[in-house]
């Protein structure tokens, strides 16, 4: 044999091997049945101080693992043994040079990746339709913003990726910028041209952040889009909990290179990070990891699998429309997610809000995101064939039930999604987000709020991007553009109560 590739093998049975291990997980386990008297947090004492109800629902086992930090169970901010080991095997099986355990979700990696690279007024280039998380690190940090209108596709209501153009031309605007921000894949699965858009940002020598919380599983399977680590990015935040084997809020922070100080980014999490992380939730990451050493190519198939099953049943009922591979035709849209399904349900004169409503209270259909024309479901490696049959049998009781008298016929809905004139909107920032949310504010009805700086987020569901952040000024078309989405059944977040908006007072 020669040698190279006998070299190859050997260090692909070594590492094989060694992520067999679960170092946190085990540490756990062991302080968990280790028999003492605890005088230490948390006040239930290993569960036997456990409210009744509580002990009825989750019996006594979980709450015996609900430990402190423990000596045996190492620190997560200055971590040196269970801790610093599960990080370690999970940087070598994502790409990572370095991996961070998250209790505190993707938000606080998100909050951690524009601390360590932005301070107050340094310039930060993310798209329109960034999280919530993005926003509140720009309070955080005092960094400016500079905002990328992503690809919208008005058919369909849904906003996508942004282009490299977009990005080359906001570089090219605003050079002195310290980073560019990604979100890949969006809400439904669309994944842009990230590998370009890497290679602009290094040319200009600065980090490209990614907030993939929805793609933590693409390293797993070649019929996935191209996993953030592998397109150059430097600062990946990944939900394991979205679409892996965590629980709810736990999640990573990967990084290589060399254009962001790792000590940076240590020290932001400790800034915003529980300083009580849960162990139950650090140690599923532990289990998450290795699951997917273990089983990840074979489960991320099950789950291709099940999403072409339910792909190809659902496009054969009346008045259904998918999202598919077929629509990535965009600078902001060249892959899609094949796990991730987007049903537009117009067609049967319902609203996506609509039909949730039925599917959820009715039909025991359950999706992660309803739209104004459309719903959104997550497939992960959690899935059942049973889920799929439930999933196509609800659609189908659905499309039966429904009358066309009963709704709005389909172009309605198109003519509503159509007309939100969400990229004519006037974006005029007159104060940073931070000034603007640490300012005194008040609540105003929407009718009184034109040219007031907004205090707050404002989000508008259809499409999901930000309308207003804080410190930019209320215009005339703004206000319009809420009005029209609540009056056609849409949401928005930020707002007090059903019609107000938060805003800088004017002597504030």
């Amino acid at each position: 044999m020669d040698r190279g590739l006998e070299q190859g093998l050997d260090r692909d049975i070594g590492q094989a091997i060694h992520q067999q291990h679960l170092p946190l997980l085990e540490a756990l386990r062991d302080a968990a049945q280790r028999a003492h008297a605890p005088f230490y947090t948390p006040g239930h004492k290993r569960g036997q101080g456990i409210p009744a109800p509580m002990r009825e629902l989750l019996g006594d086992r979980p709450f015996l693992a609900d430990l402190p930090e423990l000596p045996e169970l190492d620190n997560l901010f200055a971590p040196e043994g269970a801790i610093l080991q599960a990080q370690e095997l999970a940087a070598d099986l994502f790409g990572a040079a370095q991996t961070w355990f998250l209790a505190n979700g993707s938000t606080c990696g998100i909050e951690a990746a524009v601390l360590a690279t932005c301070g107050p007024g340094d310039t930060l280039i993310l798209p329109r339709n960034c999280h919530q998380a993005a926003i509140a690190a720009l309070v955080l940090s005092g960094a400016m913003p500079v905002f990328v209108q992503p690809d919208y596709d008005p058919d369909w209501g849904i906003a996508h990726g942004v282009s490299p153009g977009a990005i080359a031309t906001a570089l090219a605007q605003h050079p002195d910028a310290k980073a560019v921000m990604l979100v890949y894949p969006t809400y439904y699965g669309a994944c842009g041209d990230i590998g370009a858009i890497a290679q602009l940002a290094h040319q200009r020598g600065i980090p490209l952040i990614v907030d993939e919380a929805h793609g933590a599983h693409f390293a797993f399977h070649p019929d996935f889009p191209t996993p953030s680590l592998a397109a150059g990015a430097d600062i990946v935040v990944q939900s394991t909990h979205k679409v892996l084997g965590a629980m709810t809020q736990a999640s990573m922070l990967h990084y290589q290179g060399d254009r962001v100080d790792p000590s940076r980014l240590s020290r932001a999490l400790r800034l915003v990070q529980s300083t009580s992380p849960s162990y139950l939730l650090l140690a599923s990451l532990d289990a998450a990891r290795w699951q997917l050493a273990q089983q990840g190519p074979d489960l991320m198939q099950h789950t291709l699998d099940l999403a072409a099953i339910a792909r190809t049943q659902l496009a054969q009922l009346p008045g259904l429309r998918l999202l598919t591979a077929a629509h990535a035709c965009t600078p902001g849209f060249i892959a899609l997610d094949p796990t991730r399904l987007t049903v537009d349900v117009s067609g049967l004169g319902l609203s996506g809000f609509a039909a949730d409503e039925i599917l959820h209270t009715t039909l025991g259909v359950t999706a992660e995101l309803p739209g104004l024309t459309h719903l959104s479901f997550i497939l992960s490696l959690g899935n059942t064939p049973a889920d799929i049959e439930q999933l196509v049998a609800g659609f189908r009781a659905l499309a039966q039930s429904v009358q066309p008298a009963d709704g709005l016929p389909a172009g309605e809905f198109k003519r509503v999604g159509a007309g939100f004139p969400w990229n004519a909107i006037e974006v005029e920032p007159l104060q940073s987000p931070r000034a603007a949310f640490l300012a005194n504010s008040e609540v105003v009805a929407l009718e009184q709020a034109g040219d007031r700086l907004s205090a707050e987020t404002v989000c508008p569901y259809p499409p999901g991007i930000p309308l207003l952040i804080p410190g930019e000024r209320i215009s005339r078309g703004a206000l319009q553009w809420l009005k029209a989405v609540l009056e056609q059944g849409g949401t928005v977040t930020g707002l007090v109560g059903e019609q107000g908006l938060r805003v800088v007072q004017r002597n504030g």
